[in-house]
């Protein structure tokens, strides 16, 4: 039986995380972190507006979360559009307030925590805008500060609209020593680089990782391209190359896929060519002659095609037409009110509610850390619910421990916590490598910010706090029903079971046009990324968060091979082969169908009724896809 692999170290176990550490530190983004809230916390606090320079602080940082690698046209949407979510937090959380303490502000948080959990579930920049709307509502609600909720948004609109002038205006400023290519480029040249890498693992025990590694840099290189643009985003020829360029590598990869299902190594000079390409991307420079196989199999003959391809397109020549796999307005709207983010809408809304319902009970005037914290801590992709859990206790415990020392050590006075805040900004660039760490920089951070709006508790009821949220969410994972790691595992597959229904689908209708089939299969391989990674995240749960959902891992290899045998498929009938027969097609459709619903309904697809090995029609490849739906009955957990 094969399985998915290992989850690392740093991710099952929260001391384990030196590992996670190690790689070169991203100076410029330590910089960034520098440079961003010492300042507007320091001119806050020059000014005698501390609140202020509290508020902007606490933009920055956020800010600062959500400032990864990215290109210069999604660096302002993945940072705005959270801090536009944060001032909407505050804005409602300001007025939430006005109603009272006890029950009531815990009654009326909770419909706040069912929208930031529905928001969350559409994807990454979504999730942090989720997190923050509720983070920010609570601390709008809980933390008394002589600013009116309009102006209270505001600052934290500057705050983040400061540290996205300062990632555009840097690089002017300190130009790099060397001339490297844009993000857009090298997120293209990243994908020939994986083509190159599965040409070179073909007929060996690699091709599998390989073909994992081709899938996750199209994704990088799709969202540097097509999602989270600017409204009424221009594109200017650079960007239209590119695309040309990524549309060659989905021919390509087409190919190359067919060559990894026929298994037969190819040659060396032919595995260049992906590299040749890549240098090409990066250098602006021409590819130079690009070696192609003689067209003896179906796999060569589509490589063939796909290089002559690739020589007219970076000769100056538009590439044919290709849909984009970016989610569109409908399809969010699907991810947020479907099962994952409703039960995710449940789990964020009992944790919050509950959090603010025990704070209100607890002795002290600044409540709002305990909720906050369980806002925080609920995120499903932090990694497994009980390694953050442990995680952001140690770093809570930590950072509260050095705060605390540096408030009994040093003179009274606002200048030491703007030094602790500029101090820890500038470390958030690195600590986002392992939740711990982030923890024990964030802590000093907010409790600097904090102390400077008028909450001098030295922090240690803050670790009262974090355990109590802790308590909270392990709790609330543990209860069925609420976008637990079995609701995500079976979310996740059962999309990706129904991705590679409608691609095996358009594969089998003839005359489909290449543009829609190449959507599809990009679709699909997303879809069952994101289904091992909400496996490979469970398999390094402890019980009774489900462990044992690592059995899922050899379903979705299974999975992944229909696909490589569906694109084979494709490749053969487009030269030439006969169509299966129509009754053949219509079961596989349907038995991926009823996969896909006993996946979503959390049951054993063991009843399912699947065609017979031997009746594959006149493509040879859906032997395969049949013996892969076979062999996903029987490896499906009961």
């Amino acid at each position: 039986m094969r399985r998915l692999p290992t989850p690392p170290d740093w991710l099952t176990h929260p001391l384990r995380g030196v590992r996670a550490l190690r790689g070169p530190v991203p100076w410029a983004a330590v910089a960034r972190g520098a440079l961003g809230v010492g300042p507007v916390v320091a001119v806050g606090v020059a000014s005698g507006h501390m609140s202020f320079g509290m508020l902007a602080g606490l933009g920055a940082m956020f800010a600062h979360i959500n400032d990864r690698p990215a290109t210069r046209a999604t660096r302002a949407v993945r940072i705005g559009l959270p801090a536009l979510a944060g001032a909407a937090g505050l804005l409602t959380g300001a007025w939430l307030g006005t109603l009272g303490l006890g029950i009531w502000i815990a009654l009326a948080l909770a419909p706040v925590g069912l929208v930031s959990g529905a928001i969350s579930a559409i994807g990454p920049v979504c999730s942090s805008a989720g997190v923050q709307l509720m983070v920010l509502a609570v601390v709008g609600a809980g933390m008394p500060l002589p600013v009116s909720p309009p102006g209270r948004a505001g600052l934290l609109l500057i705050g983040a609209a400061w540290v996205i002038a300062m990632a555009a205006l840097l690089p002017r400023v300190i130009p790099a020593r060397q001339s490297a290519p844009s993000g857009e480029r090298e997120a293209v040249a990243a994908v020939y680089d994986a083509l190159a890498g599965l040409m070179t693992a073909v007929g060996s025990d690699g091709g599998q990782a390989a073909r994992r590694r081709l899938t996750a840099a199209y994704d990088a290189a799709y969202e540097a391209l097509y999602a989270h643009r600017l409204p009424l985003h221009r594109l200017d020829g650079e960007e239209r190359r590119l695309r040309d360029r990524l549309a060659v590598a989905g021919a390509l990869s087409e190919g190359v896929l067919t060559l990894l299902w026929e298994n037969e190594p190819v040659p060396d000079r032919i595995a260049r060519t992906p590299a040749q390409l890549a240098r090409s991307v990066r250098t602006g420079l021409p590819p130079g002659r690009l070696p192609a196989p003689v067209p003896d199999t179906a796999g060569n003959v589509a490589m063939h095609r796909a290089v002559l391809l690739a020589a007219r397109v970076f000769d100056g020549e538009p590439a044919p037409p290709v849909g984009a796999v970016v989610p569109g307005h409908r399809q969010r709207l699907r991810r947020a009110l479907g099962p994952a983010g409703r039960e995710y809408a449940a789990r964020v809304a009992l944790c919050v509610g509950v959090s603010t319902a025990l704070a209100q009970r607890l002795p002290g005037a600044h409540w709002y850390w305990l909720p906050a914290t369980a806002a925080f801590l609920v995120k499903p992709d932090m990694g497994p619910l009980v390694s953050r859990a442990l995680s952001r206790a140690l770093g809570t415990a930590v950072g509260v421990a050095v705060f605390g020392a540096l408030a009994t050590l040093l003179a009274p006075g606002a200048v030491w916590p703007v030094v602790v805040a500029a101090v820890c900004s500038a470390l958030i660039p690195v600590s986002v490598r392992h939740f711990a760490l982030q923890t024990a920089v964030l802590t000093p951070l907010l409790l600097a910010l904090v102390h400077l709006g008028g909450d001098t508790d030295p922090g240690f009821t803050r670790l009262i706090d974090t355990l109590l949220a802790c308590g909270v969410v392990l709790a609330a994972g543990a209860l069925p029903g609420l976008g637990g790691p079995r609701a995500q595992v079976s979310v996740r597959l059962s999309l990706a079971v129904r991705a590679t229904r409608d691609h095996l689908d358009r594969v089998l209708t003839a005359e489909a046009p290449y543009a829609t089939r190449l959507r599809l299969r990009r679709e699909a391989y997303r879809a069952l990324a994101d289904a091992r990674r909400a496996v490979e995240v469970a398999s390094a749960e402890h019980p009774p968060f489900g462990r044992d959902l690592a059995a899922w891992a050899p379903v979705v290899f299974a999975l992944e091979e229909i696909v490589d045998a569906a694109t084979a498929c494709g490749v053969r009938l487009d030269q030439g082969a006969p169509q299966p027969e129509p009754a053949l097609a219509a079961r596989l459709r349907a038995a991926l169908s009823d996969l896909a619903d006993a996946v979503a309904a959390r049951r054993p697809p063991t009843d399912l009724v699947l065609p017979a090995g031997a009746a594959v029609g006149d493509c040879a490849t859906l032997a395969d896809v049949t013996a892969g739906l076979h062999r996903v009955r029987d490896l499906a957990p009961g």
